[in-house]
């Protein structure tokens, strides 16, 4: 798992039928390196959240057919960055 902060949605408006219709969110980590992770908990801009990643991220979007290998795990209530 890694800690990374929303910055922003992602909108595509087409996607392969293996995406859906999931939420896009863009997180970046404490270097910069941005990423996309798929949302189901409905992350906001300014929130830090751990990811899931790899075959677990499918599982963690509650269907296994979504297409993804890094997906929001949680909100963080409280997270003191170093």
């Amino acid at each position: 798992m890694e800690v990374r902060q929303v910055v922003g949605s992602v909108v595509c408006t087409q996607r392969i039928p293996g995406l859906a219709h999931v939420d896009l969110r863009l997180v970046q980590d404490g270097q910069g390196r941005q990423a996309v992770a798929t949302d189901p908990v409905g992350a906001r801009p300014g929130d830090w959240v751990f990811l899931v990643s790899g075959s677990a991220a499918r599982h963690a979007m509650g269907n296994a057919d979504i297409l993804t290998d890094l997906t929001v795990g949680g909100v963080i209530d409280q997270w003191e960055p170093a």
